[in-house]
């Protein structure tokens, strides 16, 4: 059995080690906030927070996270320590309108909380560093908007 602790919860584990954490977090946590996009961490839509890092989830083992403490789109306000049911990202990504399909933006809002944890006031090629999820959509000026307005925040 593997431990893993999810949104500040801790879960056994009896998935084979190698199966990537996506489908444990969807599959036997039933946390369906985090996407399947592409199967090979290229597109982001899977982003979670790993010991406060940006991962790509469908292509990580429950194995390597034996132990970690993992944020999923589900726990992140929680994470943030307040009483909202939103982060503050979360929230910002609603007032600057950024979802149009929706389906990229809990892996770009996580990859965004975790700049932010590291860097209050990110530059542009800090942001196009960690920022590198794929949205179809092209909603990337009201993300880099959402980022600045909570680096003036």
């Amino acid at each position: 059995m593997l431990e893993l602790t999810v949104n500040a919860t801790r879960h056994a584990v009896g998935a084979d080690p190698d199966t990537p954490l996506l489908w444990v977090i969807r599959d036997e946590l039933h946390l369906t906030g985090t996407k399947f996009g592409c199967g090979i961490g290229a597109c982001g839509a899977c982003t979670v927070l790993v010991n406060g890092e940006a991962v790509r989830c469908c292509s990580i083992s429950i194995q390597s996270t034996n132990h970690a403490a993992v944020v999923t789109i589900e726990g992140l306000a929680a994470m943030a320590g307040g009483t909202s049911p939103l982060s503050g990202v979360q929230s910002a990504w609603i007032s600057q309108q950024i979802p149009q399909c929706g389906y990229c933006q809990p892996g770009m809002i996580m990859a965004v909380a975790a700049l932010l944890s590291k860097k209050r006031n990110p530059t542009d090629a800090d942001i196009d560093a960690a920022i590198t999820n794929i949205c179809r959509c092209g909603t990337y000026p009201r993300v880099r908007r959402a980022v600045r307005a909570l680096a003036g925040a």
